[in-house]
């Protein structure tokens, strides 16, 4: 059973499924802060002088950025109620949270990362070598292999297997407000008092 006075919103899913874009919506509509543990990542790649796709394989043989970051993310459950978080692991580190999953046809979210990029400079160290749809759907598809694996030797849990989250929502074909519209109506419907 979830505490009345805790509420927290925890959101993993595909690279460019939107989650960034909800998870901020969501906490602009509840006005509660935003965590998002994949700038963390960002932040201690640039701290390096790595991109993150090199960042990444450092990773890989050192257990100790991911469990900064895991334990940072317990930490917040502890000192805050009410809060939205992105995290690979938040929905296990925070099991009372309202978990949410978004997916997205990897062409699909190609797309939108390769019309972000363009956009957005402060993803320039996000992997330089992803300069086209083919590069970028290979680069997703790598990643979440990578991250699966990770998070399984790391803790034995599959990050990707729905059945962990409370709402899945695969935004394919669904503009980003049918997501939050979907999102939201389902916050509400576990919110305590309605």
């Amino acid at each position: 059973m979830r505490k009345s006075n805790k509420f927290i919103i925890s959101f993993n899913g595909q690279e460019g499924s939107g989650k960034s874009t909800i998870a901020t919506m969501v906490s602009t509509q509840f006005k509660w802060p935003r965590y998002y543990m994949g700038q963390i990542f960002r932040d201690m790649a640039k701290e390096r002088g790595l991109d993150l796709a090199e960042f990444r394989k450092v990773c890989d043989n050192d257990q100790n950025f991911d469990k900064k970051v895991d334990n940072y993310v317990v930490k917040l459950s502890q000192e805050q109620d009410r809060f939205v978080i992105e995290s690979r692991t938040a929905w296990h580190f925070i099991p009372n949270s309202v978990k949410i999953y978004l997916k997205v046809e990897t062409s699909v979210a190609a797309k939108r990362i390769l019309k972000s990029m363009s956009a957005e400079q402060d993803r320039s160290n996000e992997d330089t070598n992803l300069k086209t749809i083919e590069s970028i759907k290979e680069s997703l598809l790598r990643r979440r292999k990578e991250d699966s694996e990770r998070y399984f030797s790391l803790y034995g849990i599959w990050q990707d297997d729905e059945k962990n989250y409370d709402l899945v929502i695969d935004t394919t074909e669904l503009t980003i407000e049918e997501v939050f519209q979907s999102v939201l109506r389902f916050i509400e419907s576990k919110k305590p008092n309605g």
